[in-house]
């Protein structure tokens, strides 16, 4: 491996709430840095269909590249992120043929939907990881701690915020269920 690279693996795919493009999370394989790389719709499901080991009747477009690469006797050693520029990926296939070793560009979202099919390492530049790769915050990942109830407790802070609302809460005259003299089914007058 590269000194330069750092090894990943794609810990999920996301589908953003705004827009439904989907995202590829791709996790350090030794520490909690994530690299968020938005991917189309049908590299999304294809990188999904190979994940979950779906089988399809007829090659994807991704299953005949391997098949390609067999073919021609090309063996895939790796896929590569390599730089990131005006916020576009680059990629790579790294393959070996003949006892050379070639680079092909790549999109990332072709490159990684091959290194799961070809069951392969999938490098990032360092550089890419560290311009554009994210670190949860510490309280992000601690899980909020659980009442007896079963529900989340209230810090400190989040009670002074919600105490805003016990002067409202005083002040509405509500009636106890029972009480008063019309039926609770009823509109109240």
């Amino acid at each position: 491996m590269p000194e330069d690279m750092v090894e990943v693996v794609i810990d999920s795919i996301r589908v953003s709430l705004m827009s439904q493009q989907r995202i590829v999370i791709l996790r350090e394989l030794d520490a909690e840095r994530y690299l968020p790389i938005w991917i189309g719709v049908y590299e999304a499901e294809a990188i999904t269909i190979s994940l979950q080991e779906v089988e399809v009747i007829r090659p994807l477009t991704h299953d005949l590249l391997k098949n390609v690469f067999g073919a021609l006797n090309a063996r895939i050693i790796r896929v590569e992120v390599a730089s990131l520029r005006d916020d576009t990926f680059f990629g790579n296939i790294v393959a070996e043929v003949d006892d050379k070793t070639i680079e092909i560009d790549a999109r990332p979202s072709d490159a990684l939907n091959l290194a799961v099919r070809a069951h392969v390492p999938i490098l990032v530049a360092r550089s890419v990881l560290d311009t554009a790769g994210v670190v949860p915050e510490k309280d992000l990942q601690e899980q909020p701690k659980e009442t007896p109830a079963g529900t989340a407790a209230i810090s400190d802070e989040g009670e002074d915020r919600l105490s805003i609302f016990e002067d409202f809460f005083d002040k509405l005259d509500l009636e106890k269920p029972g009480e008063g003299d019309q039926d609770d089914d009823e509109p109240k007058k």
